[in-house]
């Protein structure tokens, strides 16, 4: 796979990169050239691209294709075809529609990845799942993450934080940013329009099919991560990861969360309501 992925890199060595906005730990880092990704890897990734070339193998087309690490120690992928909305969200990715065709690719994967012997591997547990899980979690699925054509979510993106979760776990971090789950404040910094957010978590839950139990453990989860109080992103800004901190200091430091977390004492029944 080296040799491929070195045979690729001279191939394309006179094309001229496009730089991909978005993301925060890799802005500026992930680039385009021709019809594949570079963006940097990490110690996972060997786990990772085993995972997504499984997933290419049982059919699913759903998330990035891997073809190997460069050389330079790049990861490289395949680019997929479509539109992926950064702040401010543009007013078609805020859709009900939207919303629901990203929440049944995420079932998708679910289903498809149940099957995936995790043997062997290793995984970044930084925003996985305490208890891991019987599926294979993205746990990072804002809508940067996200490839859409024509409003309809088709590709998921940047499996850094992929680990075993439980399904609803991984919902709940996906609803969360999704849906989202934020207070008013927060939500308009990155362009969301006022909307009904319980009824959009409903409508999350509903297109999982949860039960009565699994959507009360949506919802427990959901409050849990509000309540970690934005701790992933605080140890990274501690850290001096320089795109978190820009991120920490745009939104307004830890007031950020705390807002939120107030927001949601206020709002948590009426999301439960919904759910019901």
């Amino acid at each position: 796979m080296k040799d491929e992925a070195t045979a690729l890199a001279r191939e394309t060595s006179e094309t001229v990169d496009e730089v991909l906005p978005g993301g925060v730990a890799n802005a500026g880092a992930v680039v385009r050239s021709g019809d594949h990704v570079l963006r940097p890897s990490n110690h996972h990734s060997p786990s990772v691209h085993r995972f997504l070339g499984w997933l290419r193998e049982q059919g699913f087309d759903g998330a990035s294709c891997p073809v190997g690490i460069d050389p330079d120690g790049r990861e490289r992928l395949e680019f997929i075809e479509g539109d992926v909305p950064i702040p401010p969200y543009p007013a078609w990715a805020q859709t009900d529609e939207a919303l629901a065709s990203a929440a049944l690719l995420v079932r998708r994967l679910h289903d498809v990845s149940a099957a995936y012997d995790t043997n062997g591997s290793s995984w970044n547990h930084d925003l996985a799942d305490p208890q891991g899980g019987p599926v294979m979690g993205h746990n990072d699925i804002c809508l940067e993450n996200v490839v859409f054509r024509d409003g309809v979510a088709v590709g998921l993106l940047d499996f850094d934080y992929a680990a075993p979760a439980r399904r609803t776990y991984d919902l709940a971090q996906f609803a969360r940013m999704c849906v989202p789950v934020d207070d008013d404040v927060n939500a308009a910094r990155l362009g969301w329009s006022p909307a009904s957010r319980p009824s959009r978590l409903r409508l999350v839950a509903d297109a999982h099919d949860l039960d009565r139990a699994e959507r009360a453990e949506l919802l427990a989860f959901v409050d849990a991560s509000i309540r970690a109080a934005g701790g992933f992103v605080r140890r990274r800004v501690e850290a001096g990861a320089p795109g978190f901190v820009a991120m920490w200091n745009d939104m307004g430091g830890q007031e950020r969360f705390d807002r939120r977390a107030r927001w949601w004492d206020d709002q948590a029944d009426e999301f439960a309501v919904a759910l019901r």
